[in-house]
């Protein structure tokens, strides 16, 4: 299996995809392609790239490819088993789906005006009303998924689960943009930061050598 990923600084989806990958248990190829650099568009036009139209994440399972963040965590689920990515109860696994699937086709505004950056924590600063809107909602749900199935355990469906992959760059850019969260979301944004994989992937960051100036300032 290779999974094509782009910068691991920047990357939300290649991030979620990632993540995947590791929670599948699966052995894989990991192949990083820099964003927006000189070669980006020649590079998006190879045969690797063309089922996606040029956007990563990207999985080959041999002759099989699959694209998009959301996909790939199904893909992986029907061949490691759905327990392995989401939760068993009926109720829980109906809501974590729920809120996988709106975090990938909801909040445009966080995703314009707090691009990832894990390598920066900016000083805090004003959001906009759209902004703040979509954060209340994505607080919301944790609020509601940690009640009803978080239990004793900091994720928020008790073990961490597809659901949790979808929201992990969220938590990336709360902390960049030194968001003030109540004490629950704090909690679950530590906990999600502190998860081995998720370090993994933010350590890597550090070391990689491309830089892409609009995401180094906050705009």
């Amino acid at each position: 299996m290779k999974l094509i990923i782009g910068n691991k600084a920047y990357s939300s989806w290649s991030m979620r995809g990632w993540l995947a990958m590791k929670q599948s248990g699966l052995a894989f190829e990991e192949v990083t392609v820099p964003l927006f650099d000189e070669e980006w568009e020649q590079r998006r036009e190879g045969n690797e790239f063309a089922a996606s139209s040029g956007k990563v994440p990207v999985l080959w399972d041999g002759d099989s490819v699959v694209w998009d963040s959301l996909a790939i965590i199904d893909w992986l689920a029907d061949r490691v088993g759905r327990d392995r990515f989401w939760p068993k109860d009926d109720s829980a696994r109906g809501m974590a789906r729920s809120m996988a699937a709106e975090m990938h086709s909801s909040f445009p505004n966080l995703r314009r005006d707090l691009p990832m950056n894990v390598r920066k924590v900016f000083p805090p600063q004003p959001i906009s009303e759209d902004v703040a809107s979509e954060l209340g909602r994505i607080l919301e749900t944790w609020a509601q998924a940690r009640a009803r199935y978080g239990g004793e355990n900091p994720f928020l469906f008790g073990e961490f689960c597809a659901a949790d992959i979808m929201y992990a760059p969220v938590c990336t850019r709360l902390v960049t943009y030194s968001v003030k969260l109540p004490p629950f979301a704090q909690g679950y944004v530590q906990a999600v930061l502190a998860h081995s994989w998720v370090r993994e992937w933010v350590e890597a960051a550090q070391d990689e050598p491309w830089v892409i100036e609009k995401y180094e300032v906050v705009s």
